[in-house]
């Protein structure tokens, strides 16, 4: 499993990289500008890929002030070095703001301690300030070692064999204010503070009836305030990019008594720290507090978040972006030659891929310019699709038109969640109940699955009803694994009484059986001859025609949570092995990125069969390990992955094959999984996708006015899923042939591919496929397309 073969269609990296680039190359890799969760995870991935390639790796401590004073703040890492820094938010290297870098004696000093350690390729994670330096240095470095040469700081052989220098950028910001990416590292960790302040905020200010105004980061860019007042339903947010109307403050009073009579026992409202009004004046908390109090007299409290959304751990979003990151930017940096213009490497959906430094840069001032001269709009289009998706969807989540100035469609759609909870289903519940309300329809909630559907355990529910739902684990309409098929008749039955036009089945693999069950029995039920649309949402992250389900961020995070606690009892003991098993059904998908973002050295899967031969090679790496300074080791399991290869069987082995050198331990992670408070991203997810399936529910009754129309075609019943860099629909009777039925996954999985990238980071031989392209593309201000999934 660690130390197999490449296969022949694939080179192996490392000869591919030869074959590329030779030996004897020198990375320096520096984190400068505000530090953001997450950075650790890009350095250790940067040190442990140039190292994995044959290349030397330098730490560059403080950032550029460090470049610029040359000595022991340049100094060359070893694989240890970037050992348990996964975990630690901020980063072990350092970072500073740096005047004498902006002078040309700064960057003459910088070029010389470069040269002298025969680095000439530049790895910097930092925000565009950091980026847009680096790029000024690369244009000057010729001139610079020029002007060295001619001191006579360095000789003329030095001048050629440094000729040209590589740069290649990530994004650490929290802010998430880069144009060109769709998520910068440290933005998912800030909205993991601020979303557990929001949630213990809610229950007290429930207590007192309250109104809370909560300031978060983001002086420029509005993007945390955005999605955290999506996640948390907030009652008003103040954005930089989008300033309140004319006459705002008026309509905020009338929104927040309406929701006090609507029996809201609290109110939030959530500031940037940037937020302006339409003439460019700043909008502060004090401010809004002040008015709150005056005209409603309610008891109002303030809260500024303050540094608080800097600290603390990476999320496994984050540790897996950045991982993914730091071992793209060094292939970028050993493709590189003379002619390649600096780039940075980003997120776009959920691919890895390469954009020109100076045009992301351009696109980022852009937005500011356009804020600076009040074309708002411009300014929200320039932040992306993502952005401008997330302000839609809260517009409408949070504003309840009156119901004489609602278009009824005279359309009932129905909302069911069905097979295991999982954290976000409630989120996705009440963005589909919101959505539905204000298209129209009257919004019926199903409880407890299809068994509480043959019942009929069928109710109206209303706007109020689902305040407050986003931040609750679980499922609250209660669900099910059982499948329709027994209760055909009766459903049928209960479609019929409740006169229902749409369904929208919310759940995982079962959620998918169901609608091939109910697409199947469509000729003997014309009850069943209507929309029906599968949201995927199950912490295995095992539904066919998606890559990423709802509900399995929440799961990656409690699984990596617990990995992180045994790692830090496991360093305490030393010479000690934690066996963990996760769980996933026959679906890998936990183990292999919990492995990723804990840090572990090996993860079993049942979608890579593996021998004894595989176990025995992992027990050898382990006893390797335990002579260097890491003594301990962690081994992720999925529960399906081998009938006779047990948790207990691996624990065994390990416990007899390691004697006298470490001892074992075993952990069955369970239920745990299933449970918690929905991550920022799941909540944001769950209430994007959600919207989406009830724009094409509305879409499709539209196309059928009048009760009469049957819908018989397959591109009635389909599944909303995330492909690559869109939200698809796809006909579940299509998505048949992609399925393994008996193991309850699809046959093709995207995240094999980041398999590889766990290896190299635990120091195994393995072959790796380099991003999809390996061009730079170029950004490009995307039309009304398909909006963005993530």
């Amino acid at each position: 499993m660690a130390g197999e073969e490449a296969s022949d269609s694939k080179v192996s990296l490392r000869t591919f990289l030869e074959h590329l680039s030779g030996a004897g190359k020198a990375i320096g890799v520096l984190t400068s500008g505000g530090d953001a969760q997450g950075m650790n995870a890009a350095v250790r991935a940067v040190v442990r890929m140039g190292i994995y390639v044959g290349a030397k790796v330098y730490f560059i401590y403080e950032g550029y002030q460090g470049m610029v004073d040359g000595g022991s703040n340049i100094v060359e890492a070893d694989w240890e070095s970037v050992s348990s820094i996964l975990q630690v938010g901020g980063t072990i290297i350092g970072s500073a703001r740096c005047k004498a870098f902006r002078t040309r004696e700064g960057r003459l000093k910088a070029a010389c301690n470069l040269v002298q350690r025969g680095i000439t390729n530049l790895c910097v994670i930092g925000g565009d300030g950091s980026l847009t330096g680096a790029n000024i240095f690369r244009k000057e470095w010729s001139g610079l070692l020029e002007e060295l040469a001619q001191h006579g700081e360095i000789d003329k052989e030095q001048v050629q064999k440094h000729a040209y220098l590589n740069v290649v950028g990530m994004v650490g910001s929290i802010d998430n204010d880069f144009c060109g990416t769709d998520m910068t590292i440290g933005t998912d960790s800030a909205l993991h503070r601020i979303i557990e302040v929001v949630d213990a905020i809610m229950t007290t200010a429930q207590s007192h009836q309250r109104t809370f105004v909560l300031e978060v980061m983001g002086r420029h860019c509005g993007y945390l305030a955005l999605v955290s007042a999506l996640a948390c339903g907030a009652d008003w947010v103040f954005l930089p990019e989008s300033p309140p109307e004319e006459g705002w403050q008026e309509n905020m009073c009338i929104k927040l008594s309406e929701n006090r009579a609507r029996k809201k026992r609290l109110n939030i409202i959530i500031v940037a720290e940037g937020a302006i009004d339409t003439q460019n004046k700043p909008i502060t908390s004090e401010q809004i507090k002040e008015l709150v109090v005056t005209q409603l007299g309610y008891d109002t409290r303030v809260t500024i978040l303050g540094h608080v959304q800097r600290g603390g751990t990476p999320s496994a979003f984050d540790r897996i972006l950045a991982s993914r990151m730091g071992v793209e930017a060094v292939v970028a940096l050993l493709q590189a030659t003379p002619e390649t213009p600096a780039c940075v490497v980003s997120l776009s959906g959920n691919q890895a891929v390469r954009l020109p430094l100076v045009e992301c840069v351009q696109m980022t001032q852009d937005v500011q310019k356009a804020m600076d001269e009040r074309r708002f709009k411009d300014a929200v289009r320039l932040r992306g699709r993502s952005f401008e998706t997330n302000l839609n969807t809260y517009k409408r989540l949070a504003i309840k038109f009156p119901d004489d100035q609602i278009v009824k469609s005279n359309c009932n759609v129905a909302v069911i969640n069905v097979g295991a909870p999982a954290a976000g289903m409630n989120a996705a519940v009440r963005s589909a109940v919101r959505v539905g309300i204000a298209d129209g329809h009257k919004m019926l909630a199903i409880y407890d699955g299809f068994e509480g559907f043959a019942k009929g355990q069928v109710k109206e529910i209303g706007w109020g009803d689902v305040g407050g739902w986003t931040g609750q684990g679980g499922s609250i309409l209660g669900t099910k694994r059982t499948l329709p098929g027994k209760f055909l008749e009766d459903i049928a039955q209960q479609m019929r009484t409740h006169s229902i036009n749409a369904l929208l089945i919310i759940g995982g693999f079962e959620a998918f059986e169901s609608s091939l069950l109910l697409a199947k029995a469509r000729k003997q039920h014309r009850e069943f001859c209507v929309p029906v649309c599968v949201l995927p949402t199950t912490i295995s992250n095992s539904v066919p025609g998606t890559e990423l389900s709802l509900g399995c961020d929440t799961s990656l995070n409690a699984v990596m949570e617990t990995c992180d606690r045994i790692k830090q009892s496991a360093s305490g003991t030393k010479r000690r092995v934690f066996i963990i098993e996760t769980m996933g059904g026959y679906c890998g998908y936990l183990a292999n990125m919990g492995a990723l973002a804990a840090g572990a050295d090996a993860a079993y899967i049942f979608e890579e069969p593996f021998d004894i031969r595989d176990l025995q090679s992992n027990v050898e790496h382990l006893t390797e390990k335990m002579k260097t300074t890491i003594q301990r080791g962690l081994v992720l399991r999925n529960e399906s992955c081998s009938e006779n290869y047990t948790t207990d069987f691996i624990y065994q082995l390990y416990s007899e094959e390691g004697k006298g050198v470490f001892d074992c331990r075993k952990n069955v992670l369970g239920h745990m999984q299933q449970g918690g408070a929905p991550s920022p991203f799941d909540r944001n997810f769950g209430t994007k996708i959600s919207a989406r399936a009830m724009q094409w529910i509305s879409m499709k009754l539209k196309e059928s006015p009048g009760k009469g129309k049957r819908f018989v075609t397959d591109d009635s019943i389909c599944v909303l899923g995330i492909s690559k860099r869109n939200l698809f629909f796809q006909p579940v009777t299509e998505l048949k042939k992609e399925t393994d039925f008996e193991h309850r996954i699809p046959k093709e999985q995207w995240w094999l591919k980041l398999r590889p990238l766990m290896k190299i980071l635990a120091k195994y031989e393995a072959s790796y496929e380099v991003s999809d392209s390996g061009q730079l593309e170029h950004v490009h201000h995307r039309g009304h397309e398909e909006p963005a999934a993530i």
